[in-house]
């Protein structure tokens, strides 16, 4: 029996592992390249990273646009805390002018009696002639006592369809009762153009009525009248002894109410009257020829053109 062993038995029994180091050599090379594959695809950025990379390029290219957005706010603030300054300092000098107002005690009455007299365009023609004598004494700097009596009719229907807010009008007395009823009868002087009296002075302790008739001069001397048949005082205004006049002697009710804030503040009736009476009257001061240009007047709203029969 021969002693030599056949040829596969001679090799070593390791073999199998030897095998296994060179399939893992393999696998750990597969590896390596995937890992470098990895490594190269790192050179190709995300959304992530190319949304992040676009945001920083925006930051950098947008600081200036910041900076100046920045000033101008800074500016805006400053100019804001400076117009506040400004409003504080207005509404300081409101408040001290209008702790100068000193309220007059005098009584100025509005008569609206004469609805019967009167077609719906004359009622509101009356109406803005009312609106701007509140207007005008709100604002006075010695407001009187403001009433409108015998307040009814078309007048209040009308003011009710477009002047809802008279309701909440404040500092006048609004009454659909007659004056007689709320003043004192010696108290009363009715203000119109065909009194022979003429009131040099007001007196502050008088109720002073103002006719509140839209006529057209179709009803002359209606107030007058009046006043005699119910016995209290009448005069008119001294409209003749400083104004030369084109036309009639017969004011609107706002010029006669305006008239008499404007005395009560300058007690001066040439000034008075030459404050308010509007160019179209032809008015100029007495013994100067009627020539505009040696007497300018205000222009004044419109619906102040017809006359009462106050003065």
């Amino acid at each position: 029996m021969s002693s030599e062993m056949p040829a596969e038995n001679l090799l070593p029994t390791d073999v199998p592992d030897v095998e296994e180091k060179i399939n893992s050599n393999d696998n750990q090379g597969t590896k390596g390249e995937s890992g470098s594959d990895k490594t190269e695809s790192t050179g190709v950025m995300s959304k992530r990273q190319m949304k992040k990379l676009m945001k920083q390029k925006q930051w950098e290219e947008q600081r200036d646009l910041r900076r100046q957005r920045r000033k101008e706010k800074r500016q805006k603030r400053k100019l804001e805390r400076q117009y506040q300054l400004e409003s504080n300092n207005e509404g300081s000098d409101r408040k001290r002018i209008r702790r100068d107002v000193v309220p007059s005690t005098l009584r100025l009455i509005i008569d609206c009696s004469f609805d019967n007299l009167m077609v719906l365009k004359d009622v509101k023609k009356l109406h803005k002639q009312i609106q701007r004598c509140y207007a005008e004494n709100r604002k006075a700097l010695h407001p009187v006592q403001f009433y409108l009596t015998s307040h009814g009719g078309q007048l209040k229907n009308n003011m009710n369809e477009n002047d809802k807010g008279w309701v909440n009008w404040k500092d006048i007395h609004i009454s659909s009762e007659h004056y007689n009823e709320l003043i004192k009868k010696e108290d009363l002087v009715y203000l119109t153009s065909d009194s022979p009296d003429v009131l040099n002075e007001l007196d502050e302790t008088k109720a002073y009525v103002i006719g509140g008739l839209v006529d057209h001069n179709h009803h002359k001397g209606v107030t007058y009248k009046k006043a005699l048949e119910q016995g209290i005082g009448h005069a008119q205004l001294p409209l003749g002894n400083f104004v030369k006049m084109n036309s009639r002697k017969v004011l609107a009710v706002n010029h006669v109410f305006e008239i008499i804030l404007s005395y009560l503040e300058k007690r001066n009736w040439k000034e008075a009257f030459f404050g308010v009476l509007p160019p179209r009257k032809g008015a100029s001061p007495l013994g100067e020829a009627n020539d505009s240009s040696k007497c300018e007047l205000p222009e004044k709203e419109a619906g102040e053109d017809n006359s009462s029969d106050s003065d």
